[in-house]
């Protein structure tokens, strides 16, 4: 399983990270107040699904996407489109992304971000919040209970957002228990890269009303928006259709359905 391998590789290279962690925490620290990620879909989504756009070069489902991305160009668009916040990716093996493509495109634009990677230890959050993110992700296949308590834990106290990723009803489970209030349900699974377009749907009524609620995968046109929407999403996370899309931001604003 292809999240197996990219797992092990980010914990081998957190075991060869000789940075002390409080010295970690403490530069964190000094970083102050960011963009309020959950805050601005919360507000986006009163009236229209809210958008978190992604930038993203490569997948390991789909391969290259879009190798000539500029960040800050794309970041643009997307404002421009309506997008609420932004998710970039970091991980550079797998998906083509990198720190600074997070840093032009945050640079480029006033929209939140959200740090795309595979969180696995108190330091990747601690570089999150020095790099400019304003939300972190965790997804709880890749973490056990303890790991998902003290990280998110970690976050709060850096003034970090976290969206908590699921792939299931137990997943989803494990997010409330432990207290997660921003829960995206990933519709791809992990093993085959299919696409499940009545998952998220079928999960949404296990969310109570407290939780802000995000629609991972798959999303390709305005007809999947909008039976999200209806479900009682309040955003989308899209990242595959914006990348390739020829106009991206007019592909952006179509999402942007009204209802639910």
């Amino acid at each position: 399983m292809y999240l197996d391998k990219i797992l092990h590789e980010h914990r081998a290279r957190i075991e060869v990270d000789t940075r002390n962690l409080n010295t970690l925490i403490d530069e964190a620290s000094q970083c102050g107040f960011g963009r309020e990620f959950a805050k601005r879909i919360r507000t986006d989504s009163t009236d229209r699904l809210a958008v978190i756009a992604e930038i993203k070069r490569k997948s390991p489902s789909k391969g290259v996407l879009n190798s000539g991305i500029v960040p800050s160009v794309l970041a643009q668009a997307y404002e421009a489109g309506g997008a609420s916040c932004l998710s970039v990716l970091t991980d550079e093996d797998h998906f083509g992304g990198s720190v600074s493509d997070l840093q032009m495109a945050r640079a480029a634009v006033q929209l939140p971000v959200l740090r795309k990677d595979f969180t696995v230890s108190e330091k990747d959050i601690c570089d999150a919040k020095i790099m400019g993110a304003d939300c972190v992700l965790l997804i709880v296949a890749a973490l056990d209970r303890a790991e998902l308590v003290s990280f998110h834990q970690l976050a709060d106290e850096l003034m970090l957002d976290v969206l908590v990723e699921t792939h299931s009803e137990a997943e989803l489970e494990m997010a409330l228990a432990i207290g997660a209030t921003l829960i995206g349900v990933n519709q791809r699974d992990l093993t085959t890269f299919a696409v499940d377009h009545d998952r998220a749907v079928r999960m949404a009524e296990m969310m109570p009303p407290n939780v802000i609620r995000v629609a991972e995968s798959g999303v390709r046109d305005a007809q999947d928006a909008q039976r999200l929407r209806d479900a009682g999403y309040h955003a989308v996370l899209v990242g595959e259709s914006l990348v390739t899309a020829t106009d991206p931001a007019s592909a952006l604003e179509s999402l942007r359905v009204s209802g639910g």
